[in-house]
């Protein structure tokens, strides 16, 4: 069923049916279109966030440091966690409202992988914004075998195949060759593994015995925290990793590794991040819930608005934010990417925070992960088709996302033309790097469609 925008009478009685139930007698006015905010019953207007220090936490540094959780009625204290597992237990166990978070880590939480919980995602934080980054001296062996422009600079992307020499050196000397990423549930994870098996690198299986998913592995993958990524390349303890910004662009800056490939090259316009809430929080606290998710999509929003990038440096700079220098998150966030040191290539999309429906919860976006689950063992036995599209359901709320846009629609925030007339799922796509074609509504016939993984 499509989405459309209610209007006049149609969403006072949506103001009506968000307010239902609430014990408070304090007024509830209608939004009339172009109106400052729409005054919600907030039933928790002090809350605690959390993040970890990466750009794609940008729309909650935004939503702060520019008043739009203030314009809701929200008082929000935004709080940097050591590492993704905090972030989760965190959450779970009631001491933050609401995280940055990956996005596989919600979807994992509600399909028994981890940490068991019900946790909701009612807004995607950005699209793509990751990379994957080599040492110097791995670089050096892949250079040779990836082909060059007229200009003698490498041509982009580059494909996994040109790793494998490096690979088979270090064998050679007894090294197994080691690559990080952020988390066993992460986005990184996935994309990684996506871009070494394209060209028959096998990154490992996930058994009940081997939960580091390393059964068979031509690469081991290991978790390293996102701002630990630099110094781990440095020591040499691994040769590459995945992760998002800025520490991709750290290892340029550092003249410590090479980006070879972006997430945005694996799967074009990729989910990234999401924010997630448990279930039980907006049951008992449904209009915060949407205040907040409000106060974000305006956020995401006023990032991708020309000219607001470089503001959006200086605050992410801030120490209480990512704190990395300006000029390492500009290299991103401002519409370029720097590959091998002095190779800047414009990528006005690398970091993208509302274009293409950026905020909206895809069912679709949800199910991908969890066919990279199944792919990779860790969910370990077969899935029915129709079980992908329940538990994504359970997990995905675009309903309190939606609720929160028509309400920016009336005051005049968002055009209309912003909410997306989908059914939750958006058309098939090949546009990945190894060219297979994606179809959210046939998960099963996308996981055999691998040469390497499980099949069903």
């Amino acid at each position: 069923m499509k989405k459309k925008v209610l209007k006049s009478a149609a969403f006072a009685s949506l103001l009506l049916a968000i307010s239902c139930g609430q014990t408070s007698t304090s007024e509830k006015p209608e939004a009339q279109a172009g109106s400052d905010t729409t005054t919600l019953e907030i039933e928790k207007p002090q809350l605690t966030f959390g993040f970890i220090k990466l750009t794609d936490m940008a729309p909650l540094a935004i939503a702060k440091e520019k008043g739009f959780f203030e314009d809701e009625g929200l008082f929000v204290s935004v709080e940097a966690q050591s590492n993704w597992k905090n972030v989760l237990d965190r959450v779970i166990d009631g001491q933050l409202d609401g995280s940055h978070m990956l996005a596989g880590q919600p979807i994992a939480a509600g399909a028994g992988f981890g940490r068991q919980a019900e946790l909701v995602t009612p807004f995607s934080m950005d699209l793509n914004g990751n990379g994957i980054t080599v040492s110097n001296n791995v670089w050096s062996m892949m250079k040779p075998n990836i082909p060059k422009d007229s200009e003698g600079k490498p041509v982009h992307p580059i494909r996994s195949e040109s790793l494998k020499p490096a690979i088979k050196s270090y064998n050679e000397q007894g090294n197994a060759f080691k690559m990080g990423m952020v988390f066993p549930v992460s986005t990184h994870n996935y994309e990684i593994r996506y871009w070494l098996a394209a060209d028959d690198i096998h990154p490992g299986m996930y058994t009940k015995e081997n939960i580091q998913g390393q059964v068979d592995a031509d690469v081991l993958l290991s978790v390293t925290p996102p701002p630990q990524m630099p110094a781990t390349l440095e020591s040499g303890t691994i040769y590459g990793y995945c992760v998002g910004e800025p520490w991709n662009q750290q290892a340029v800056f550092k003249g410590i590794g090479v980006p070879v490939v972006t997430n945005y090259d694996i799967w074009k316009n990729n989910p990234e991040k999401v924010f997630v809430m448990t279930k039980k929080f907006v049951e008992q606290y449904p209009n915060t819930a949407v205040a907040v998710t409000k106060a974000l999509i305006r956020a995401g929003k006023w990032l991708d608005e020309p000219g607001n990038r470089a503001e959006a440096v200086k605050i992410l700079s801030m120490s209480q934010y990512v704190g990395a220098d300006e000029v390492v998150l500009a290299n991103s966030m401002t519409g370029t990417f720097e590959f091998e040191k002095g190779d800047k290539r414009s990528m006005p999309d690398f970091n993208v925070f509302y274009r293409y429906n950026a905020t909206y919860p895809f069912y679709s976006d949800g199910i991908w992960f969890l066919t990279q689950m199944r792919r990779w063992g860790q969910i370990p036995e077969s899935k029915s088709a129709e079980w992908y599209g329940e538990k994504i359901k359970e997990i995905y709320r675009p309903d309190i996302w939606t609720k929160a846009a028509e309400i920016l629609v009336s005051e005049g925030k968002i055009p209309e033309a912003d909410i997306p007339e989908t059914d939750g799922y958006k058309p098939a796509t090949d546009e990945f790097i190894d060219g297979k074609t994606y179809d959210a509504k046939d998960p099963i016939g996308y996981i055999n469609s691998f040469s390497i993984g499980n099949k069903d």
